[in-house]
């Protein structure tokens, strides 16, 4: 059987070879710790996409998820108050 990266074609070849580089989150899936989140300081979300969908975990102990879709140039505010802003990366 051959290697896998030798095997692999398109987006898996690439998610392959960025963590063979040592990038664990090519896709930016990680769950972020919110920052200051004011308006004038909104929490910045990763995005290679115009549209990105994020959860908000207001309180720690809280058993749901306050999900928003964010749109580039549009920084909006979640239930809790904090602020967050879509930035534009390089796709994988």
């Amino acid at each position: 059987m051959g290697d896998p990266i030798e095997l692999a074609t398109g987006l898996e070849k690439r998610e392959l070879l960025s963590k063979l580089a040592g990038n664990v989150n090519p896709f930016d899936m990680r769950m972020m710790k919110r920052g200051i989140g004011t308006k004038s300081q909104p929490n910045e979300i990763p995005s290679a996409f115009e549209e990105r969908l994020v959860g908000c975990i207001c309180e720690e102990e809280q058993a749901h998820i306050n999900w928003m879709w964010l749109v580039e140039g549009m920084p909006r505010r979640c239930e809790c108050g904090f602020w967050f802003k879509l930035v534009k990366t390089a796709p994988l």
